[in-house]
């Protein structure tokens, strides 16, 4: 079972006794690369207190099986689907591909916001940018902050001389 990725799914419930109303906060945490242990509620070395904190306070989804690249990985979470249901059993989308989840799947974010949620992204969206269409603006994010494509510089947000940071 890859240990490369830790899916770390917080449900929060409301802090207001007396508002039933309004709906949990939802925050997915989609961590490439962090091992089992690497966190601080797990027992590592490595201090993290904010993400130890979310963890005590919310609701941990300890046993999904998750693909060795990411991919793969993030069209499953958005869709609920195998990535092999999803198009996505070659693996990763490679830079500037002309390829990404398909346009009549419907994807998590849709799915909060016709329940009344707003959705906001951050971070590696890896899921098709060849198409506006397929970009987390059309498939349902309010706002997106981050990358579209597989990685990028940290300083200047360029991969092989391409800008790709996106607001």
């Amino acid at each position: 079972m890859p240990d490369v990725f830790l899916v770390v799914a917080l449900v929060f419930a409301n802090l207001l006794d007396n508002v039933h109303s309004k709906q949990p906060n939802i925050v997915i945490i989609v961590a490439d690369d962090l091992g089992y242990h690497d966190v601080g509620f797990r027992g590592s070395i490595a201090l993290t207190p904010n993400i130890d904190r979310l963890a005590t306070k919310g609701v941990i989804l300890e046993n999904h099986i998750v693909a060795a690249s990411c991919s793969p990985t993030r069209s499953a979470l958005m869709t609920g689907r195998y990535p092999i249901r999803t198009g996505f059993w070659k693996g990763n989308i490679k830079p500037m591909e002309e390829f990404g989840l398909g346009l009549d799947e419907t994807l998590l974010p849709e799915m909060l916001k016709t329940n009344g949620y707003s959705t906001h992204g951050v971070g590696k969206w890896h899921l098709g940018m060849h198409t506006w269409e397929h970009t987390p603006a059309k498939r349902g994010f309010d706002t997106w902050f981050g990358l579209y494509n597989c990685q990028q510089d940290y300083f200047n947000h360029t991969f092989a001389d391409l800008t790709d940071f996106r607001e």
